[in-house]
C-alpha cells in the first residue's frame, strides 16, 4: 500500500514516527529516544546542509528516509514539539474542542528538507485552576470513532494522568492527577524508596491491599497520611521490600480514582458512574483497570492505536489529504 501520511508523536522523552496508508493503516513505525528534552547534539548533514539543530536532525532520523523515497508525503506532529520548548508553538485551544477546531488550528513550520510540519496545539480548561494537555487531546479523538454517541470518560494513565469528559465528539472537561510523577519521586528521593526492593513481577496482592486502604475509613484522612503507611507496615513486618512499591503504587491510584468517582457522581448529580475507556500502555491500564473495578467503575475497555488514528483524522481536517484517502 502507498503511504499518504508521516505522523509523530512527540513528547517530552520520545518521538515515536509512523507511516500510515489510507484510513489511518500503519505501515511502519519507529520509536526513538529523542524527546524534546533529550536531543540530538552531533553535527550531521541535512538536506545538503550541515546541521546542529536538534529538531531537524531528530525529525530527519525518524522520517528522512522516508520522505526521500516519497517527498510528497505530508507530516503532522502532536505533543510537546508544540510546547513554547518545543519546535514551534501551537498556542492551546480551548474547551470545549474537536476534531475540526483542532484540525484547522495547526502551526506550521518549514524543515531544512523543505518540508512543512504541521503541529496539532494543546487543549486548554481555563477556571481557577487551569488545565492543559498536550498529545493527549489527540489520542482522545482517535478513540472517539469505536465509542457510542454517549457520554464516556476517557482515561490516559501515565506521569501526569488525564480523565477526559467527552459529550457529542468533543472534549468538554478533563481533569489531572500527578499520580505517576507523585510515585516516582516517593520512590526515588524520600524515605519510602529506602526500605523498596525494585525489579521484582507485580505484586497484585499488595497493590489491591493499597486500593482498598484508600477506599477505607483509614484512607479518608488523605494521601498525604496513607501514603506513610508504605513504611509501617515495613518497619513491622506486614509487607515485605518487593512488595513495597506495589503497595505505595496502589494506595496513590486508589486515591486517585476514589476523587475522580466523588467528583464524577457530583458532578453527573448520579450515582451511576460513567463508562469508562483506557488509552495507554498496556500494563499501566492493567492496574487501573483492576482499580477502578474496586472503586465502582463497573464498565472499562481499553482503545488501541489512538495516537495514530486521530492525527490522521486531524489530517484530514487540515485539509493535508487528498479526499479519497480519507475513505
Amino acid at each position: 500500500m502507498q503511504a499518504q501520511l508521516i505522523a509523530l508523536d512527540w513528547g517530552t522523552t520520545s518521538l515515536r514516527a509512523y507511516k500510515l496508508a489510507a484510513g489511518g493503516e500503519v505501515l511502519e513505525q519507529r520509536s526513538l529516544s529523542s524527546g524534546i528534552m533529550q536531543l540530538p547534539s552531533g553535527p550531521r548533514t541535512v538536506a545538503g546542509q550541515v546541521c546542529t539543530d536538534g529538531f531537524e536532525l531528530a525529525f530527519d532520523e525518524a522520517c528522512g528516509d522516508w520522505l526521500d523515497a516519497q517527498p510528497g508525503l505530508p507530516v503532522i506532529a502532536c505533543g510537546m514539539v508544540g510546547s513554547a520548548q518545543g519546535w514551534r508553538e501551537a498556542p492551546y485551544c480551548d474547551v470545549p474542542a474537536n476534531v475540526a477546531n483542532l484540525g484547522h488550528s495547526l502551526q506550521v513550520i518549514r524543515s531544512l528538507r523543505g518540508v512543512d510540519v504541521h503541529i496539532v496545539p494543546g487543549v486548554i480548561q481555563r477556571s481557577r485552576l487551569p488545565n492543559v494537555m498536550r498529545g493527549e487531546e489527540t489520542q482522545v479523538l482517535g478513540a472517539l470513532h469505536s465509542l457510542p454517541n454517549e457520554a464516556v470518560l476517557i482515561g490516559l494513565p501515565g506521569s501526569h494522568s488525564k480523565w477526559v469528559e467527552v459529550t457529542d465528539g468533543r472534549i468538554v472537561h478533563f481533569d489531572t492527577f500527578m499520580t505517576g510523577e507523585i510515585f516516582a519521586v516517593l520512590s526515588d528521593h524520600s524515605i519510602l524508596g529506602r526500605t523498596q526492593q525494585r525489579g521484582t513481577a507485580f505484586d497484585g496482592v499488595a497493590f489491591d491491599r493499597g486500593v482498598q486502604v484508600s477506599l477505607s475509613a483509614d484512607g479518608e484522612i488523605g494521601p498525604l497520611s496513607t501514603v506513610f503507611s508504605a513504611r509501617s507496615l515495613g518497619l513491622t513486618g506486614e509487607l515485605g521490600a518487593s512488595a513495597q512499591a506495589d503497595y505505595l503504587s496502589g494506595v496513590l491510584i486508589g486515591h486517585e480514582l476514589t476523587a475522580l468517582a466523588a467528583v464524577q457522581r457530583h458532578r453527573r448529580n448520579s450515582v451511576h458512574l460513567p463508562t469508562v475507556v483506557l488509552i495507554g500502555n498496556s500494563q499501566l491500564c492493567a492496574r487501573y483497570q483492576r482499580a477502578l473495578d474496586a472503586c465502582g467503575f463497573a464498565q472499562v475497555t481499553l482503545a488501541e492505536q489512538a495516537t495514530e488514528r486521530g492525527l490522521w483524522q486531524l489530517a484530514v481536517a487540515a485539509g493535508l489529504l487528498e479526499t479519497s484517502a480519507s475513505r
